[in-house]
């Protein structure tokens, strides 16, 4: 029988789910056969379903913001440089381009055409993040893109079923950790491997000869439900503005959210310019948080699909530090690019106060390089969450990654891969911003190099010259601080760790909601039983009189 061209409510919901739970089944492939921390432990990965003509039908839950609306422009780009005529069974085709990916090298996009009794009916994607592409490392440190590693052009990497060993070998002599590269190149081959023999199956049993039609209806419901939560909102154009660190310099990132019946844009014009640091924002990514950002405030309970942003467009002019085009060096652009989320939350509060958070603290990414004991070469990923701002209703919850959802490597993981002795890991009391909704509070994690020998770190973070702001009377987040044997260092770029030297890190607070005012005894005293506030701090900022 023929794909059916309408669906009933039932069938559609049975579909769409099982679409989903085939990412989620590449996602859990991804993970199993990973060989880095980034991926097994930190879930920085995507993988998604596309019908022929390149729309997003599905994509995994286990998923970070900035892979949402991304992978269509890479898949467009992929089919530019190969057609789809020119594509078999078994190809499997890689790029890390920056521009047409995620913002930078260090995530790789492999793409396995869908092939149904001969015919090509759509594309298998999977993107996760590499723990080396060689150049200077993850690191925010570099002048030129040029400094940052390989750059990947858009290559069939397995053809008909045949890996390209020459390839292969010149990506393993480029970077520190081959077998873990190598490693993870491999598991997304096999991720789009379950993926794609999945598809097929889905389509044989429903009898689907193409995916286009229930493409259509999944992302005509998610459109309907995207312009229903338009159109409540109040038409109008708000502009909001932040200053941010970007290595020794500041800028200015302005967002301009302009509402008009089911059309929302978000503009970021004004936005001062890019910097010789590896913290410049590729538009992709800029696109990834402005559509995050509206996503939480529109169909927060849609799963992601093309339909999810059609009616929404991101703009920011070329050279801005918010759309950085080569030369500028990008790898560190989250140490920028989460700041668009709160950015757009502020930008909007005014007219949606009871659905926007108060900024939150981030989250803290530092590469540590160098050799272990027994001399093997040594490149871990290391990162700690800030507090979540506070919203209406419910505060900010602890240690909590915000504009992003990365999960955290177990310490006894860590340890064994870096050589490095993590010796203390608490609460920040005090570190949450004040009010009505306290904001969430962060984490001091201090860790010991043990390697006999020095490693360098190159810190990407943020918020330690401008804290996660209250919102509506409440108070400011506690800065990020990194400090070496107790003396405060950068929070972005490079510097050394001597052995049996201890780095701390001091993640920020989220920030609070509301005037302090207003917040009731018995929560405060619960803060304090917590360990989320010091009674001295109590008295200061509420003017709490019970007893400690």
């Amino acid at each position: 029988m023929s794909a059916p061209q309408s669906f009933d409510a039932i069938d559609l919901s049975i579909m769409w789910d099982r679409l989903i739970s085939i990412t989620d089944e590449g996602a859990a492939a991804l993970v199993r056969t990973s060989f880095s921390t980034l991926v097994r432990e930190g879930f920085d990965l995507s993988v998604l379903i596309f019908d022929l003509r390149g729309r997003i039908i599905a994509q995994s839950a286990k998923c970070i913001p900035v892979f949402i609306g991304t992978a269509s422009t890479t898949l467009r780009h992929m089919l530019d440089k190969i057609p789809p005529e020119s594509l078999e069974a078994g190809d499997v085709v890689v790029s890390n381009d920056p521009v047409f990916g995620t913002g930078h090298m260090y995530d790789i996009a492999v793409m396995r055409p869908i092939y149904l009794k001969g015919d090509l009916v759509g594309y298998a994607m999977s993107i996760s993040h590499l723990p080396d592409i060689g150049g200077m490392g993850f690191s925010a440190s570099a002048t030129e893109i040029y400094h940052e590693g390989l750059r990947l052009p858009v290559v069939k990497l397995v053809k008909a079923g045949v890996v390209n060993q020459d390839f292969m070998n010149l990506i393993r002599l480029n970077v520190r950790v081959p077998d873990q590269v190598i490693g993870d190149i491999h598991a997304n081959i096999s991720c789009t491997s379950v993926v794609t023999r999945q598809v097929v199956d889905f389509m044989e049993t429903y009898g689907c000869s193409s995916l286009e039609p229930l493409a259509n209806a999944i992302l005509q419901q998610s459109e309907d439900a995207l312009r229903q939560a338009l159109l409540a909102w109040p038409d109008g154009q708000h502009t909001g503005e932040v200053l941010v660190e970007a290595g020794e310099e500041t800028r200015r990132l302005v967002c301009t959210v302009k509402k008009l019946g089911d059309r929302l844009s978000i503009d970021f014009t004004g936005t001062e310019g890019c910097v010789r640091f590896g913290s410049n924002v590729p538009i992709c990514y800029t696109r990834s948080m402005a559509l995050y950002a509206a996503k939480c405030l529109t169909t927060p309970m849609i799963p992601n699909n093309e339909g999810s942003s059609a009616l929404i467009e991101v703009s920011a002019p070329v050279g801005c530090i918010l759309n950085a085009v080569p030369p500028a060096p990008s790898a560190g652009r989250h140490a920028i690019g989460h700041f668009v989320v709160p950015l757009v939350f502020d930008t909007v509060s005014k007219i949606l106060p009871d659905q926007v958070a108060a900024d939150s603290g981030l989250i803290d990414f530092l590469t540590l390089q160098g050799h272990l004991p027994d001399g093997s070469g040594m490149s871990v990923t290391y990162c700690a969450a800030g507090g979540f701002g506070a919203l209406q209703g419910l505060d900010g919850r602890q240690t909590t990654p915000g504009s992003s959802n990365m999960g955290t490597t177990p310490i006894e993981v860590f340890e064994s891969l870096s050589g490095l002795r993590v010796e203390e890991k608490i609460l920040r009391p005090d570190s949450g911003g004040v009010g009505q909704y306290r904001g969430g509070v962060g984490q001091v994690v201090s860790m010991r190099n043990m390697t006999g020998q020095d490693v360098t770190v190159h810190a990407m973070s943020n918020r330690t010259r401008f804290p996660a702001k209250g919102l509506f009377g409440g108070g400011n987040g506690a800065p990020r601080a990194h400090l070496i044997d107790g003396r405060e260092t950068s929070g972005q770029g490079s510097f050394r760790l001597p052995p049996n030297s201890v780095l701390t890190l001091k993640q920020a607070g989220g920030g609070g909601y509301g005037s302090p005012k207003d917040r009731p005894r018995d929560a405060v005293r619960q803060d304090i039983e917590d360990g989320f506030l010091t009674i001295e701090q109590a008295r200061e900022t509420y003017e709490y009189d019970g007893a400690a």
